[in-house]
């Protein structure tokens, strides 16, 4: 812990002579986490990004994605304080990574919430308005677009794990993947979190709190707005009693965001989403990073009848893919 104790001293924000206990924290793939207790009474969290992400396959990422994860939480508390953790320091050599400390017991996860089957609308167009709101505060600023130039980091992070591989995986489809990859990469729009994963957010007294922003990057916002909504589909699976809850939950971020998201036509905005859902929803399971809940094939294999035909026919509306899942569900026994 000698390096970890150091950068919290060379901070300034916590004393040399300051007792601190570190509790490791589960969940994610990309980073160690820690809570700090520190005598005083104040906790915080810190984060050291990994070379070598958590996964049974090979993928790699620069660490120095904790100087741009510091600077999408310095951007985003100018937006909407509530939404993100205060950030407290940085050390962009080290790839670690201090800020505030959010206790569970007032802002539970999200994901959890979901998989326990408590699914409120209300929460899902809360993120959705979120997510506009920062879509909207950085969409078009050359500052930004210059400060979060991170096209390599987001190709290894999220365009080659979860596109590309599934490519690999799905060699008829490599086509489609491939030209989606190409084309999301050259949109540069707005300020892209990366993750907007249920995992990665929190159910606070004041609304959404969203974390882990490594992947951050400026690009195409449809990216935040399918990989969201993908998670809004997938968890029918493991909670099937819920289906109509979750639908009514992906049309509520929908509407939501879309107040918000004036920047830009949403028809064009929109028809990419619908062409970044379908292909997120089949890398979820023959991607690199499969999701933990789905463990049978036959579901699996419900996520690929709806999944591959989507992604042939470039869906211009969420709508489209939302109804091709659910028709597919309830056809399936969901």
């Amino acid at each position: 812990m000698n390096e970890l104790d150091d950068f919290l001293t060379s901070t300034g924000f916590v004393a040399a002579n300051l007792g601190r206990q570190w509790t490791p924290l589960t969940g994610g793939i990309s980073s160690d986490i820690w809570r700090v207790d520190l005598s005083d009474g104040r906790s915080l969290c810190v984060k050291r990004a990994l070379p070598q992400l958590k996964v049974a396959v090979d993928w790699q990422a620069p660490v120095s994605r904790s100087a741009y994860e510091w600077a999408w939480l310095r951007f985003a508390a100018g937006v909407v304080s509530h939404a993100v953790p205060a950030p407290l320091a940085c050390d962009e050599r080290a790839g670690l990574l201090a800020m505030e400390f959010l206790p569970p017991h007032n802002h539970p996860v999200w994901k959890q919430q979901l998989l326990a089957g408590r699914v409120e609308p209300a929460t899902a167009a809360a993120v959705g308005d979120t997510v506009g709101a920062l879509h909207a505060a950085s969409a078009h600023r050359a500052d930004l677009a210059r400060a979060f130039d991170t096209g390599a980091s987001f190709h290894a992070i999220r365009l080659e794990p979860y596109l590309l591989a599934t490519a690999r995986h799905h060699p008829a489809l490599a086509p489609e993947l491939e030209a989606l990859v190409k084309h999301t990469a050259a949109t540069r729009i707005a300020l892209v979190h990366g993750d907007v994963s249920p995992k990665n957010i929190l159910v606070g007294p004041k609304g959404p709190v969203i974390l882990d922003a490594e992947c951050a990057w400026y690009g195409d916002p449809a990216f935040d707005v399918a990989f969201c909504l993908n998670h809004l589909l997938l968890k029918c699976l493991p909670r099937p009693r819920e289906a109509a809850a979750l639908r009514r939950a992906f049309d509520a971020f929908v509407a939501a965001y879309f107040a918000r998201a004036a920047f830009e036509s949403r028809a064009a905005l929109e028809a990419r989403a619908a062409r970044l859902l379908p292909a997120l929803l089949l890398a979820r399971v023959d991607g690199k990073s499969p999701v933990e809940y789905v463990r049978e094939e036959a579901d699996r294999a419900r996520v690929r009848a709806v999944a591959v035909p989507l992604i042939r026919s470039a869906p211009a509306r969420l709508a489209e893919a939302a109804n091709a899942w659910h028709v597919q569900f309830k056809a399936t026994g969901g």
